[in-house]
Protein backbone atom coordinates (compact mmCIF):
# COMPACT_ATOMS: atom_id res chain seq x y z
CA UNK A 1 0.00 0.00 0.00
CA UNK A 2 1.31 3.45 -0.88
CA UNK A 3 2.19 5.86 1.92
CA UNK A 4 -0.24 8.63 2.71
CA UNK A 5 0.80 12.20 3.51
CA UNK A 6 0.07 11.41 7.16
CA UNK A 7 2.51 8.49 7.02
CA UNK A 8 5.23 10.69 5.55
CA UNK A 9 4.68 13.38 8.18
CA UNK A 10 4.66 10.82 11.01
CA UNK A 11 8.02 9.42 9.89
CA UNK A 12 9.43 12.89 9.62
CA UNK A 13 8.27 13.79 13.14
CA UNK A 14 9.89 10.62 14.47
CA UNK A 15 13.23 11.43 12.83
CA UNK A 16 13.52 15.24 13.06
CA UNK A 17 14.12 17.24 16.21
CA UNK A 18 12.23 20.50 16.76
CA UNK A 19 13.46 23.71 18.34
CA UNK A 20 11.14 26.20 20.00
CA UNK A 21 11.06 29.86 19.05
CA UNK A 22 12.38 30.95 22.45
CA UNK A 23 15.25 28.46 22.35
CA UNK A 24 16.17 29.54 18.82
CA UNK A 25 16.30 33.20 19.83
CA UNK A 26 18.94 32.30 22.38
CA UNK A 27 20.95 30.28 19.87
CA UNK A 28 20.96 33.11 17.35
CA UNK A 29 22.81 35.35 19.81
CA UNK A 30 25.52 32.74 20.47
CA UNK A 31 28.99 32.92 18.88
CA UNK A 32 28.07 29.99 16.60
CA UNK A 33 24.42 30.43 15.58
CA UNK A 34 22.75 27.87 13.31
CA UNK A 35 21.95 28.72 9.72
CA UNK A 36 18.30 29.47 9.07
CA UNK A 37 16.67 27.97 5.97
CA UNK A 38 13.27 29.34 4.91
CA UNK A 39 11.43 26.76 2.79
CA UNK A 40 8.34 28.90 2.12
CA UNK A 41 7.52 30.21 -1.33
CA UNK A 42 9.23 33.35 -2.60
CA UNK A 43 6.19 35.57 -2.01
CA UNK A 44 6.00 34.46 1.63
CA UNK A 45 9.72 35.06 2.14
CA UNK A 46 9.51 38.54 0.58
CA UNK A 47 6.78 39.54 3.03
CA UNK A 48 9.07 38.90 6.00
CA UNK A 49 11.59 36.37 7.27
CA UNK A 50 13.78 35.55 10.26
CA UNK A 51 16.95 37.71 10.32
CA UNK A 52 19.61 36.39 8.00
CA UNK A 53 17.51 33.48 6.72
CA UNK A 54 18.39 31.79 3.45
CA UNK A 55 15.49 31.28 1.05
CA UNK A 56 15.24 27.77 -0.41
CA UNK A 57 11.62 27.01 -1.38
CA UNK A 58 10.47 23.48 -0.63
CA UNK A 59 9.82 22.77 -4.32
CA UNK A 60 13.51 23.33 -5.15
CA UNK A 61 15.01 21.71 -2.06
CA UNK A 62 16.33 18.49 -3.61
CA UNK A 63 17.63 20.34 -6.69
CA UNK A 64 19.46 23.16 -4.92
CA UNK A 65 20.39 21.90 -1.44
CA UNK A 66 23.79 20.54 -2.39
CA UNK A 67 24.82 23.77 -4.13
CA UNK A 68 23.53 26.12 -1.44
CA UNK A 69 23.94 24.30 1.89
CA UNK A 70 26.97 22.64 3.46
CA UNK A 71 26.54 19.26 5.09
CA UNK A 72 28.70 20.29 8.06
CA UNK A 73 26.41 23.24 8.94
CA UNK A 74 23.94 23.35 11.80
CA UNK A 75 20.62 24.01 10.11
CA UNK A 76 17.23 25.15 11.38
CA UNK A 77 14.49 24.86 8.75
CA UNK A 78 11.23 26.75 9.03
CA UNK A 79 8.03 27.36 7.08
CA UNK A 80 4.77 29.12 8.00
CA UNK A 81 3.40 26.62 10.52
CA UNK A 82 5.97 23.84 10.89
CA UNK A 83 4.67 21.12 8.54
CA UNK A 84 6.60 21.87 5.35
CA UNK A 85 9.75 22.44 7.36
CA UNK A 86 9.37 19.07 9.09
CA UNK A 87 9.16 17.31 5.74
CA UNK A 88 12.01 19.41 4.33
CA UNK A 89 14.25 18.65 7.32
CA UNK A 90 13.58 14.94 6.89
CA UNK A 91 14.52 15.19 3.22
CA UNK A 92 17.75 16.96 4.15
CA UNK A 93 18.57 14.16 6.58
CA UNK A 94 18.12 11.66 3.77
CA UNK A 95 20.49 13.77 1.65
CA UNK A 96 23.20 13.50 4.29
CA UNK A 97 22.62 16.61 6.43
CA UNK A 98 22.97 15.28 9.97
CA UNK A 99 22.46 18.39 12.12
CA UNK A 100 19.11 19.73 10.95
CA UNK A 101 16.09 20.76 13.02
CA UNK A 102 12.65 22.20 12.35
CA UNK A 103 11.28 25.34 14.01
CA UNK A 104 8.20 24.33 16.01
CA UNK A 105 5.20 26.39 14.91
CA UNK A 106 7.24 27.99 12.12
CA UNK A 107 7.25 31.66 11.19
CA UNK A 108 3.76 32.20 12.61
CA UNK A 109 4.70 31.19 16.13
CA UNK A 110 7.99 33.06 15.87
CA UNK A 111 6.16 36.31 15.14
CA UNK A 112 3.40 35.57 17.69
CA UNK A 113 6.09 35.39 20.36
CA UNK A 114 7.67 38.66 19.27
CA UNK A 115 10.67 37.24 17.44
CA UNK A 116 12.56 39.74 15.26
CA UNK A 117 11.88 39.70 11.53
CA UNK A 118 13.28 41.51 8.53
CA UNK A 119 11.92 42.28 5.12
CA UNK A 120 14.36 41.20 2.42
CA UNK A 121 15.01 43.41 -0.56
CA UNK A 122 12.65 42.41 -3.37
CA UNK A 123 13.69 42.70 -7.00
CA UNK A 124 11.29 44.21 -9.47
CA UNK A 125 10.27 42.29 -12.59
CA UNK A 126 12.67 44.44 -14.64
CA UNK A 127 15.52 43.77 -12.22
CA UNK A 128 14.82 40.04 -12.29
CA UNK A 129 15.14 40.15 -16.05
CA UNK A 130 18.29 42.31 -15.94
CA UNK A 131 20.09 40.09 -13.40
CA UNK A 132 18.64 36.76 -14.53
CA UNK A 133 22.09 35.22 -15.12
CA UNK A 134 23.11 36.18 -11.58
CA UNK A 135 19.93 34.75 -10.10
CA UNK A 136 20.72 31.42 -11.74
CA UNK A 137 23.99 31.18 -9.81
CA UNK A 138 23.55 29.52 -6.39
CA UNK A 139 26.50 31.60 -5.11
CA UNK A 140 24.57 34.78 -5.95
CA UNK A 141 20.83 34.24 -6.27
CA UNK A 142 18.33 36.83 -5.10
CA UNK A 143 19.97 37.20 -1.70
CA UNK A 144 23.35 37.88 -3.29
CA UNK A 145 21.89 40.35 -5.74
CA UNK A 146 20.36 42.16 -2.78
CA UNK A 147 23.83 42.30 -1.18
CA UNK A 148 25.21 43.89 -4.33
CA UNK A 149 22.38 46.42 -4.41
CA UNK A 150 23.10 47.33 -0.80
CA UNK A 151 26.87 47.51 -1.41
CA UNK A 152 29.09 50.48 -2.16
CA UNK A 153 32.51 50.82 -3.79
CA UNK A 154 34.81 53.84 -3.94
CA UNK A 155 36.89 53.91 -7.13
CA UNK A 156 40.06 55.96 -7.13
CA UNK A 157 40.36 57.13 -10.69
CA UNK A 158 38.15 56.95 -13.77
CA UNK A 159 41.14 56.04 -15.92
CA UNK A 160 42.44 52.86 -17.48
CA UNK A 161 41.63 50.64 -14.49
CA UNK A 162 38.65 52.51 -13.10
CA UNK A 163 36.84 52.57 -16.46
CA UNK A 164 36.28 48.81 -16.96
CA UNK A 165 35.91 48.18 -13.25
CA UNK A 166 33.20 50.83 -12.85
CA UNK A 167 31.31 49.67 -15.94
CA UNK A 168 31.13 46.06 -14.78
CA UNK A 169 30.34 46.93 -11.17
CA UNK A 170 27.45 49.06 -12.39
CA UNK A 171 26.32 46.33 -14.78
CA UNK A 172 26.41 43.82 -11.91
CA UNK A 173 24.05 46.02 -9.87
CA UNK A 174 26.32 47.38 -7.13
CA UNK A 175 24.07 49.97 -5.52
CA UNK A 176 26.43 52.90 -4.99
CA UNK A 177 29.66 53.83 -6.74
CA UNK A 178 31.89 56.74 -5.78
CA UNK A 179 34.33 57.98 -8.44
CA UNK A 180 37.29 60.12 -7.34
CA UNK A 181 39.06 61.94 -10.16
CA UNK A 182 40.12 65.57 -10.53
CA UNK A 183 41.18 65.30 -14.20
CA UNK A 184 39.27 66.06 -17.38
CA UNK A 185 38.81 63.80 -20.40
CA UNK A 186 41.54 64.15 -23.04
CA UNK A 187 41.78 62.57 -26.47
CA UNK A 188 44.86 60.57 -25.44
CA UNK A 189 42.80 58.86 -22.71
CA UNK A 190 40.44 57.16 -25.13
CA UNK A 191 42.91 54.44 -26.21
CA UNK A 192 42.28 52.68 -22.88
CA UNK A 193 39.80 54.66 -20.74
CA UNK A 194 36.67 53.15 -22.27
CA UNK A 195 34.16 54.83 -19.98
CA UNK A 196 34.71 58.16 -21.79
CA UNK A 197 33.85 59.33 -25.31
CA UNK A 198 35.32 61.86 -27.71
CA UNK A 199 32.16 63.95 -27.34
CA UNK A 200 32.94 64.36 -23.62
CA UNK A 201 36.48 65.65 -24.13
CA UNK A 202 37.12 68.46 -21.65
CA UNK A 203 34.47 67.19 -19.23
CA UNK A 204 35.39 66.16 -15.70
CA UNK A 205 36.27 62.46 -15.73
CA UNK A 206 34.15 61.90 -12.64
CA UNK A 207 31.14 63.48 -14.35
CA UNK A 208 31.83 61.65 -17.61
CA UNK A 209 31.88 58.39 -15.67
CA UNK A 210 28.55 59.27 -14.06
CA UNK A 211 26.96 59.82 -17.48
CA UNK A 212 28.21 56.45 -18.75
CA UNK A 213 27.30 54.45 -15.66
CA UNK A 214 23.79 55.86 -15.32
CA UNK A 215 23.18 55.24 -19.01
CA UNK A 216 24.22 51.61 -18.48
CA UNK A 217 22.26 51.07 -15.25
CA UNK A 218 19.97 53.82 -13.96
CA UNK A 219 19.40 51.92 -10.69
CA UNK A 220 22.99 52.57 -9.57
CA UNK A 221 23.73 55.71 -7.55
CA UNK A 222 26.92 57.30 -8.89
CA UNK A 223 28.67 59.87 -6.71
CA UNK A 224 31.31 61.90 -8.60
CA UNK A 225 34.08 63.35 -6.42
CA UNK A 226 35.91 65.92 -8.52
CA UNK A 227 38.83 66.21 -6.13
CA UNK A 228 42.42 65.06 -5.89
CA UNK A 229 42.85 62.50 -3.13
CA UNK A 230 44.77 64.15 -0.29
CA UNK A 231 45.41 63.68 3.40
CA UNK A 232 42.68 66.22 4.15
CA UNK A 233 39.90 64.28 2.40
CA UNK A 234 40.96 60.64 2.22
CA UNK A 235 39.38 59.60 5.54
CA UNK A 236 36.02 61.15 4.72
CA UNK A 237 35.94 59.47 1.32
CA UNK A 238 37.04 56.01 2.45
CA UNK A 239 34.77 55.98 5.50
CA UNK A 240 31.61 56.20 3.41
CA UNK A 241 32.03 53.01 1.34
CA UNK A 242 32.21 49.27 1.92
CA UNK A 243 35.45 48.79 0.01
CA UNK A 244 37.90 50.70 -2.17
CA UNK A 245 39.23 49.96 -5.66
CA UNK A 246 42.59 51.59 -6.38
CA UNK A 247 43.12 52.77 -9.93
CA UNK A 248 45.51 55.58 -9.03
CA UNK A 249 48.66 56.57 -10.86
CA UNK A 250 51.29 57.57 -8.29
CA UNK A 251 52.92 56.17 -5.19
CA UNK A 252 51.98 58.99 -2.84
CA UNK A 253 48.28 58.41 -3.47
CA UNK A 254 48.61 54.64 -3.11
CA UNK A 255 50.30 54.89 0.29
CA UNK A 256 47.76 57.47 1.41
CA UNK A 257 44.85 55.26 0.35
CA UNK A 258 46.33 52.11 1.86
CA UNK A 259 46.88 53.78 5.23
CA UNK A 260 43.32 55.17 5.28
CA UNK A 261 41.80 51.79 4.39
CA UNK A 262 43.81 50.19 7.18
CA UNK A 263 42.62 52.82 9.69
CA UNK A 264 38.97 52.31 8.73
CA UNK A 265 39.28 48.54 8.19
CA UNK A 266 38.12 48.73 4.58
CA UNK A 267 39.22 46.17 1.98
CA UNK A 268 41.41 47.68 -0.74
CA UNK A 269 41.62 46.11 -4.22
CA UNK A 270 44.89 47.13 -5.85
CA UNK A 271 45.62 47.04 -9.56
CA UNK A 272 48.49 48.34 -11.67
CA UNK A 273 49.70 48.26 -15.28
CA UNK A 274 52.93 49.03 -17.14
CA UNK A 275 53.57 48.52 -20.86
CA UNK A 276 52.45 44.87 -21.30
CA UNK A 277 52.34 43.80 -17.65
CA UNK A 278 49.74 44.09 -14.92
CA UNK A 279 49.22 43.04 -11.33
CA UNK A 280 46.29 42.67 -8.94
CA UNK A 281 45.98 41.96 -5.22
CA UNK A 282 43.54 42.59 -2.40
CA UNK A 283 44.50 44.08 0.94
CA UNK A 284 42.15 42.98 3.72
CA UNK A 285 42.10 44.68 7.15
CA UNK A 286 43.96 41.81 8.84
CA UNK A 287 46.25 40.85 5.94
CA UNK A 288 49.35 42.44 4.44
CA UNK A 289 49.04 46.04 3.27
CA UNK A 290 50.47 48.07 0.39
CA UNK A 291 53.49 49.07 2.51
CA UNK A 292 54.27 45.37 3.04
CA UNK A 293 54.45 44.98 -0.74
CA UNK A 294 56.24 48.28 -1.42
CA UNK A 295 57.98 49.62 1.72
CA UNK A 296 59.26 52.61 -0.32
CA UNK A 297 58.77 53.91 -3.88
CA UNK A 298 61.53 53.08 -6.37
CA UNK A 299 63.85 55.85 -7.58
CA UNK A 300 62.59 57.92 -10.53
CA UNK A 301 65.14 56.45 -12.94
CA UNK A 302 63.59 53.01 -12.40
CA UNK A 303 60.01 54.20 -12.74
CA UNK A 304 59.28 55.92 -16.06
CA UNK A 305 55.76 57.24 -16.44
CA UNK A 306 53.22 55.50 -18.65
CA UNK A 307 53.31 58.58 -20.91
CA UNK A 308 57.01 57.88 -21.41
CA UNK A 309 56.97 54.08 -21.46
CA UNK A 310 53.50 53.49 -22.95
CA UNK A 311 50.85 50.91 -22.12
CA UNK A 312 48.94 48.45 -24.31
CA UNK A 313 45.38 49.79 -24.46
CA UNK A 314 43.62 46.52 -23.61
CA UNK A 315 45.87 45.73 -20.63
CA UNK A 316 44.01 47.99 -18.14
CA UNK A 317 40.81 46.28 -19.26
CA UNK A 318 42.12 42.89 -18.15
CA UNK A 319 43.43 44.19 -14.83
CA UNK A 320 40.42 46.41 -14.14
CA UNK A 321 38.04 43.48 -14.69
CA UNK A 322 40.08 41.35 -12.29
CA UNK A 323 39.73 44.16 -9.73
CA UNK A 324 35.97 44.28 -10.33
CA UNK A 325 35.81 40.52 -9.83
CA UNK A 326 37.58 40.84 -6.49
CA UNK A 327 35.17 43.59 -5.44
CA UNK A 328 32.10 41.51 -6.33
CA UNK A 329 33.44 38.50 -4.42
CA UNK A 330 33.98 40.66 -1.35
CA UNK A 331 30.50 42.16 -1.51
CA UNK A 332 28.93 38.74 -2.00
CA UNK A 333 31.07 37.08 0.67
CA UNK A 334 31.97 34.23 -1.68
CA UNK A 335 35.15 32.80 -3.15
CA UNK A 336 38.74 33.40 -2.04
CA UNK A 337 40.07 36.96 -2.38
CA UNK A 338 43.65 37.67 -3.45
CA UNK A 339 44.71 38.61 0.08
CA UNK A 340 48.35 37.60 0.58
CA UNK A 341 48.70 36.83 -3.14
CA UNK A 342 49.91 39.07 -5.95
CA UNK A 343 48.56 38.04 -9.36
CA UNK A 344 50.89 38.98 -12.23
CA UNK A 345 49.79 39.08 -15.87
CA UNK A 346 52.06 39.20 -18.92
CA UNK A 347 50.04 40.16 -21.98
CA UNK A 348 52.82 39.29 -24.46
CA UNK A 349 52.96 35.66 -23.36
CA UNK A 350 49.34 35.51 -22.10
CA UNK A 351 50.63 34.09 -18.82
CA UNK A 352 49.49 34.49 -15.24
CA UNK A 353 51.55 33.70 -12.16
CA UNK A 354 50.99 34.26 -8.45
CA UNK A 355 53.43 35.43 -5.80
CA UNK A 356 52.87 35.13 -2.07
CA UNK A 357 52.84 38.37 -0.09
CA UNK A 358 53.27 38.30 3.69
CA UNK A 359 52.97 40.93 6.38
CA UNK A 360 56.26 42.76 6.83
CA UNK A 361 57.66 42.81 10.34
CA UNK A 362 57.37 46.26 11.85
CA UNK A 363 55.32 47.59 8.93
CA UNK A 364 53.95 51.02 9.92
CA UNK A 365 50.94 50.54 7.63
CA UNK A 366 49.90 47.32 9.37
CA UNK A 367 50.42 49.03 12.72
CA UNK A 368 47.97 51.71 11.62
CA UNK A 369 50.51 54.49 12.03
CA UNK A 370 51.53 54.97 8.39
CA UNK A 371 54.94 56.39 7.63
CA UNK A 372 54.20 60.04 7.06
CA UNK A 373 53.96 61.69 3.65
CA UNK A 374 55.49 59.73 0.78
CA UNK A 375 57.41 61.75 -1.83
CA UNK A 376 55.60 62.11 -5.13
CA UNK A 377 56.92 59.62 -7.68
CA UNK A 378 56.18 59.17 -11.37
CA UNK A 379 53.68 56.57 -12.50
CA UNK A 380 55.36 53.26 -13.22
CA UNK A 381 54.75 49.55 -12.79
CA UNK A 382 52.08 50.40 -10.23
CA UNK A 383 50.34 52.98 -12.38
CA UNK A 384 46.67 52.79 -13.21
CA UNK A 385 46.30 55.25 -16.07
Amino acid sequence: MADTSSDLLARARAAVREVTASALRGELTSPTPPRLVDVREGEEFSAGCLPGAHSLPRGFLELRAEAELRRDERLVVYCAGGVRSMLAAHTLQQLGYSDVRSLAGGYNRWTDEGGPVERPRVLSAAQRERYRRHLSLPEVGEAGQAKLAAGSVLLLGAGGLGSPAALYLAAAGVGRLGVVDSDVVELSNLQRQVIHTEARAGMSKAESARHALNALNPHVVVEPHRVRLEASNVDGLVRGYDLVLDGGDNFATRYLLSDACRRHRKPLVHGSVFRFEGQVTTFLPDGPCYRCLYPAPPPPELSPSCAEAGVLGVLPGVVGLLQATEALKLLLGTGEPLSGRLLLYDALSTAFRTLRVGRAEGCPGCAGTGAGPVPEAPACAVAGR
